[in-house]
């Protein structure tokens, strides 16, 4: 990723502070136009939430990357968080389509949330991008997301 270091400088992990993320898949390969490919890595997501590392309040899995919003419990740190769930879904992918060699690109994007309106800003914002990106006229059209707020 072109300047990927870049992300790193100031990164902070605090528990049970709110995180927005983007995770990109490797090339932008569209592997979430598959239905049975996106349901593994929201099955990962969940999966974080039930082994009590995150709590979800939203996120999108958009073809070629995901945006996840989650309060970040007291278990793991953010990136090891992100490498767990990366890591995990990777694996389920390449075992249900052993075509695929890589899924992920190394690094992710992260907000730190500052407070309740910045909170459901960007709750809003990940819903939303469906919309954006004009994939359908409605988000109720789209399979590929939640949030609690709805």
């Amino acid at each position: 990723m072109y300047k990927s270091h870049q992300l790193r400088k100031n990164r902070v992990s605090m528990p049970f502070h709110y995180y927005s993320v983007t995770t990109v898949t490797h090339v932008r390969n569209s592997l979430f136009t598959s239905f049975d490919i996106a349901k593994i890595a929201i099955r990962n997501l969940y999966l974080m939430d039930e082994r009590q590392d995150t709590k979800t309040v939203c996120f999108v899995a958009m073809p070629d990357h995901i945006h996840w919003l989650f309060q970040l419990q007291d278990k793991l740190t953010l990136s090891e968080t992100l490498a767990q769930f990366k890591g995990r879904s990777a694996r389920a992918i390449k075992v249900f389509d052993r075509t695929i060699e890589k899924v992920w690109q190394d690094d992710y994007f992260e907000h730190c949330i500052r407070n309740e309106d910045d909170l459901l800003k960007q709750a809003r914002y990940i819903v939303a991008n469906p919309l954006r990106a004009q994939l359908v006229e409605s988000i109720g059209q789209y399979p590929f997301w939640n949030c609690v707020y709805l």
